[in-house]
């Protein structure tokens, strides 16, 4: 993840900074705060591969142009935006539009754009190669720009995997790849296009983001001993039953996936010194289990050794 701010900038620099550096080269435009003396940009970027990167922005008060003369730096990427408070945006000459927070903007770079930010603002925000989308959305071009509902099933789908991405960057070079792909088509699917190849390549995109979803899900309540899949597939927005299918499709089962994340984090509770007087019974039930006999009987199955032995070998 890459970031920049403001706040690392002496504050008689910064307007150069914003005007040269994070306008005309990162962001190809052209910024006027409201408040020179109080300006403040904050910026987190995610490279991924097929030129798609994830953001996020902290902005000031300020109007933003790309020019007729910034067309000339050749962007031609489309750029998916979240906002978090409500803001204007006018594009290829047109009357402003007022967009809602929450409510989602898909903008051409190829064309000229304004918007206006009231007040302090986040941003999250998706820049898509162009072409890569045009091929699985045919009927993108037929506007500059697209505001879309932010709160659409599978416009959730989408920001929740972004946010998930953002949250946790995949490391190697295949899991780079997937996530991009996934992007891509889950953002086809909420505009609605045809995922050149078939619908099938879409469907395996939207279940395997899904899955990811209901992984995070568990990983965020190990310790909750209610955690049941009914639970994780209303959140989820689905049935019971295609939560199950998703973790069938890995070759496992939600419980099986269950109960091996709780064993790892059982695991490294006995590795934790800080632990040392919690009681075995004790670090089985803050991992989740209920059943010291059952945790006892997966643990040694699992490690090939009881949880006193792993305790006692850390402490040597």
């Amino acid at each position: 993840m890459q970031r920049l701010t403001t706040e690392d900038i002496p504050r008689g620099e910064r307007m150069a900074f914003v005007h040269d550096f994070i306008g005309r080269h990162i962001g190809g435009l052209q910024f006027a705060p409201r408040d020179h003396d109080q300006v403040r940009i904050d910026l987190e970027a995610l490279l991924l591969p097929g030129g798609l990167t994830v953001g996020r922005g902290r902005f000031s008060p300020l109007h933003g142009a790309r020019t007729r003369d910034l067309l000339r730096d050749g962007r031609e990427h489309y750029l998916l935006t979240i906002h978090h408070e409500d803001y204007e945006v006018s594009a290829d000459g047109r009357a402003p539009i007022k967009v809602a927070a929450g409510d989602v903007t898909l903008m051409n770079e190829a064309v000229c754009s304004e918007f206006w930010f009231g007040r302090p603002m986040f941003v999250d925000a998706v820049a898509l190669d162009r072409r890569l989308l045009a091929k699985l959305a045919p009927r993108l071009g037929t506007e500059a720009v697209h505001v879309l509902p932010g709160m659409g099933a599978d416009m959730r789908l989408l920001t929740s995997y972004v946010d998930a991405v953002r949250a946790s960057p995949p490391e190697s070079d295949k899991a780079r790849d997937l996530a991009s792909r996934h992007i891509y088509d889950l953002t086809a699917l909420v505009l609605d296009g045809i995922v050149r190849g078939g619908a099938e390549r879409n469907e395996r995109s939207i279940g395997a983001a899904r899955l990811k979803l209901a992984q995070k899900d568990v990983l965020e309540r190990l310790a909750d001993h209610g955690l049941q899949i009914d639970a994780v597939a209303r959140r989820q927005g689905v049935t019971a039953r295609y939560i199950q299918r998703l973790f069938e499709s890995e070759g496992t089962t939600f419980s099986d996936f269950v109960r091996e994340r709780r064993l790892e984090l059982a695991f490294q509770y006995l590795q934790d010194r800080d632990r040392a007087s919690r009681t075995i019974t004790a670090i089985a039930y803050d991992a989740g289990f209920s059943d010291i006999s059952s945790f006892n009987r997966a643990f040694r199955r699992r490690f090939g050794a009881t949880p006193s032995e792993v305790r006692a070998n850390n402490l040597i």
